[in-house]
Parts: structure tokens; sequence; C-alpha cells
């Protein structure tokens, strides 16, 4: 495995001091994905309040069908998809990291 270099353990440290720079790095980490968790689930509700209904309604109603494949809606199941992606996958990371399952460096 490799090892972070000194300065990003500096740099690690200074941002979020803890007794191992594993858990400085994880401190970091946790708190970017509950940033981006913030941001992914403000698209989601902004998306139900403009549709009226959660993405899973949005997809078995087939909604960029019903209207027409416009190119805002089309967008907006873009961006939906990513943001409802994005907040499984990071609820599973965070779950991870919050165990604490890392090796001390």
């Amino acid at each position: 495995m490799k090892v972070i270099a000194e300065k990003t353990v500096e740099i690690a440290r200074k941002l979020a001091p803890a007794e191992t720079a594993d858990a400085s790095v994880r401190q970091i980490l946790i708190n970017e994905i509950r940033r981006r968790l913030n941001r992914y689930d403000m698209i989601d509700r902004q998306f139900r309040r403009k549709y009226g209904m959660t993405f899973q309604e949005f997809c078995d109603r087939d909604i960029v069908k019903e209207k027409g494949y416009s190119w805002e809606v089309e967008s907006d199941f873009c961006d939906w998809e990513m943001a409802i992606t994005g907040l499984d996958s990071l609820k599973s990371s965070l779950k991870e990291l919050e165990r604490g399952n890392g090796e001390d460096r």
C-alpha cells in the first residue's frame, strides 16, 4: 500500500486534528461525504417538489416519455438519477468510515 506524503498528512492534521493521520483523513472524508449528501438531498427535494413524486415514481410513470422527451425533463432525469445514486453510494461509504475500520499511519 502506498504511503501518504508527509506534507499531505501535515495539512490533514491541521484541517482535522486527531491522534493519527488515518483519523484526520477519515474525518476530512466524513465531512466531505456529508457535504455531498446534503447537496444530493437538496437536489432530490427540489425535483420531488417540481414533479410532485419520488424518483422511483418518476421512473415508473415514464415521465420523460410522457413529457415528450423534452430537454428539460431528460436533463432533470439525469441530474435526479445522479443525486439518488450518489446518496446511496455515499451513505454506504459514510457507514464504512464511521465504523473506523482503517489502518493507522
